[in-house]
């Protein structure tokens, strides 16, 4: 198979330095890819915490904590401890509602998974670049896999957009004032006071958007590396060509 017949070429030639790839956008794009960390960093390591004060008919504050953080299984954040007193009122446990976990684990997936390949990808480009451009199987697979890519970092960043919607909904005013029972039909006032930055996550999507693009813009650098690009122009006419008379 092409798969085997690559393999015997890359142990038997060993590798190359070459850093020329560098210089060329299929190899420079490569690199770039690397802003994928910021994607998957800039979401993963999140958490953040918002205070809810409470007004009471009588003129007493009280004040909850609503701690969440990646993957945001906010159905599983405490907003209230069972048997709790507050404004005079006994409150069961409650927890935040929504889950945004599945958006949000896609989404990191997906940069974890781009940000090996662009590794890996990047390894064969300086050190095998013989063996990749003497075979047709190396540019045609990188082909599939980075189209594949790009169509799945805009998928998962579409999603993580939609994910990251609802926890903002579910994390401020409204969204507690729907969850704490104690402020529907009540004297109680419920306010978020103070919300966490949720910068760094508007940013990972700002990245998921960016990466998507890339992605798409080094496929067309990988694909003028296939033979279906060079079957596209070889198979193209050329100019016609002057029938020159024979010499006398």
């Amino acid at each position: 198979s092409d798969f085997v017949e690559i393999w015997g070429k890359i142990m038997m030639t060993g590798f190359r330095l070459n850093l020329s790839p560098l210089k060329e956008p299929l190899g420079f794009v490569k690199l770039v890819e690397w802003v994928t960390i910021f994607a998957f960093g800039s979401c993963g390591g999140f958490s953040g915490r918002n205070i809810v004060s409470l007004v009471c008919g009588d003129g007493k504050n009280e004040t909850l904590n609503a701690t969440f953080h990646y993957p945001f299984r906010l159905s599983q954040v405490r907003l209230v401890d069972g048997n709790t007193t507050l404004c005079n009122h006994s409150v069961t446990t409650t927890h935040l509602m929504g889950d945004s976990s599945s958006s949000a684990e896609f989404f990191v997936g997906v940069a974890v998974i781009c940000f090996l390949y662009s590794m890996v990808a990047l390894l064969v480009y300086l050190g095998y670049m013989h063996v990749y451009k003497d075979s047709d199987f190396g540019p045609m697979f990188d082909f599939v896999v980075t189209a594949a890519l790009a169509i799945l970092w805009l998928v998962c960043s579409s999603a993580w957009a939609k994910g990251l919607q609802n926890v903002k909904d579910a994390t401020d005013t409204d969204g507690i004032g729907a969850t704490l029972a104690l402020c529907k039909g009540s004297n109680v006032t419920c306010e978020v006071t103070e919300f966490a930055s949720m910068r760094t996550l508007n940013i990972s999507v700002l990245f998921g958007y960016l990466n998507m693009f890339v992605w798409a813009g080094n496929a067309w650098f990988v694909y003028k590396e296939t033979r279906w690009h060079s079957q596209k122009y070889s198979s193209q006419p050329g100019p016609a060509r002057q029938q020159v008379p024979a010499p006398i």
